[in-house]
């Protein structure tokens, strides 16, 4: 599976799904099952990948405003999710967090910024179509700690001069 046959089965799941972050995941296993098992792991990698680039404390930072607040876990869930945007919104956000303000449609914190289920997509189908547990992916580690320079995420100073069209959007 190469890159863009990725991105396709993110977007075509979340479009089906209507941008239900649970419905996408349920659309995705259906869809990774109708691959052979190597297929599977290939999207897995690709989506491990990504998750471990996001691994970042300015995504943090924007995830922080978006949730109103943003655990270890929740941070976790958040980059599965905004893997599971697509290719743009992901790629938009790595390039520059305080563009979520502009990526993103309506945010409902509620439902959007918690894609924990999308996750496990590839484990569970995996499991499904050979029984066992999917192996290593022989991916190097993800970091420790997250990338980049540290935010005191509680200093709302900080987030409004680091996130400006965020805060604008999300605290005015």
């Amino acid at each position: 599976m190469d890159e863009t046959e990725f991105w396709e089965l993110i977007d075509s799941t979340r479009q089906a799904a209507g941008g239900d972050p649970e419905e996408q995941a349920d659309l995705l296993v259906e869809r990774l099952l109708a691959l052979d098992p190597e297929r599977v792991l290939d999207f897995a990698r690709h989506f491990e990948a990504r998750y471990n680039r996001a691994y970042r404390w300015d995504l943090w930072g924007a995830a922080w405003l978006l949730l109103d607040g943003c655990s270890d876990d929740a941070f976790d869930f958040f980059r599965c999710w905004l893997i599971g945007q697509g290719r743009e919104v992901f790629e938009g956000a790595l390039h520059d967090p305080d563009a979520l303000a502009g990526l993103l449609g309506e945010f409902d914190e509620e439902i959007d910024g918690d894609g924990e289920e999308l996750g496990y997509a590839a484990d569970e189908a995996y499991e499904q179509l050979t029984g066992t547990v999917a192996p290593e992916l022989g991916l190097a580690p993800a970091p420790a700690e997250p990338e980049g320079t540290p935010l005191d995420l509680e200093d709302d100073r900080v987030l409004a001069e680091r996130f400006p069209r965020l805060w604008g959007r999300l605290r005015t």
